[in-house]
C-alpha cells in the first residue's frame, strides 16, 4: 500500500508539472499572437504614418540654422577656453605681484610706505577686480 500511495503521489506531481508547462506555453503563444504594444500595433497598421515633422528632411534654411548653431556653440566654447586661460595667467601674475609687494612692505619700516608700494597695491587691486569680473563672465547660452 505504501508503494501504491507513492506512485499515486508521483503521478499527481507529474500531472501538475505538465499542466504548468502547458499553461506557460499557452501564455507565451497568447502573448505572441495578441496585439502587442503601441509600437507593435503601429508597425502592423498599414495606414500608420509618422507625422511630417518627424520624417521631413531639413531644407537648406534649416540646415544653415543647424550649422550656424553648431558654429556658434564652437565659438562660445573657444571664447570660454580663452577666458579661462586669461584668468589662469592673471591669477599667476596676481600671486607674483602680491608676493613681491609683501617682500617690499617687509623691507620698509612700520610707519612709512613708499609711493611705489602704494602704486603696486593699487595695480594689484585693479588686476584682482579684473580677474573677479572675468570669473563672473561666461560667454554663450546657458
Amino acid at each position: 500500500m505504501n508503494s501504491h500511495c507513492q506512485s499515486a503521489l508521483a503521478g499527481r506531481r507529474i500531472r501538475r508539472t505538465h499542466r504548468l508547462w502547458i499553461g506557460g506555453l499557452a501564455g507565451l503563444i497568447a502573448l505572441t499572437l495578441a496585439p502587442g504594444t503601441v509600437e507593435g500595433r503601429q508597425n502592423r497598421d498599414p495606414g500608420f504614418r509618422y507625422p511630417p515633422s518627424v520624417t521631413r528632411i531639413p531644407d537648406a534654411n534649416a540646415q544653415n540654422d543647424i550649422n550656424s548653431n553648431q558654429t556658434k556653440q564652437q565659438q562660445y566654447e573657444a571664447a570660454n577656453a580663452e577666458r579661462k586661460k586669461q584668468i589662469s595667467e592673471d591669477s599667476a601674475l596676481l600671486l607674483k605681484l602680491a608676493t613681491d609687494l609683501k617682500a617690499e612692505v617687509d623691507k620698509t619700516d612700520k610707519d612709512t610706505l613708499s609711493l611705489g608700494v602704494i602704486r603696486r597695491a593699487d595695480a594689484i587691486e585693479k588686476l584682482a577686480h579684473n580677474v573677479k569680473e572675468k570669473m563672473k563672465l561666461s560667454v554663450g547660452s546657458n
